[in-house]
């Protein structure tokens, strides 16, 4: 398990989540080793991946995106993302999640 993985296509939110979890690793997609050896995977929802392709991993999503688009988050839910953060909320969390699922004892 190597921590918080966090994918998403935007550069202002890559580098907002470096910044709050130094040792998170930033992806463009699933398709990599990286998101199976995650403790927590990101989602932006802006980031064209299915949330459900993302929560069939293993390690729990939690997707975040626009809070005026509740439909997209009630469906990453749906779709089997642990939970589903407007941006803003999903920011301010961010280093507790990362310390939730962070492997280091």
């Amino acid at each position: 398990m190597s921590g918080l993985v966090a994918v998403t296509r935007d550069l202002m939110d890559a580098s907002r989540i470096r910044s709050a979890v130094p040792t998170a690793t930033v992806v463009a997609g699933v398709g990599g080793p990286e998101p199976a050896r995650a403790g927590l995977i990101v989602l932006d929802l802006a980031a064209g991946v299915d949330p459900a392709a993302a929560a069939a991993i293993g390690p729990p999503v939690v997707a975040y995106g626009p809070h005026v688009d509740s439909d997209a988050l009630a469906a990453a839910v749906a779709a089997g993302c642990a939970d589903a953060l407007p941006r803003s909320v999903f920011f301010r969390r961010l280093p507790a999640l990362a310390a939730e699922h962070d492997p280091a004892p």
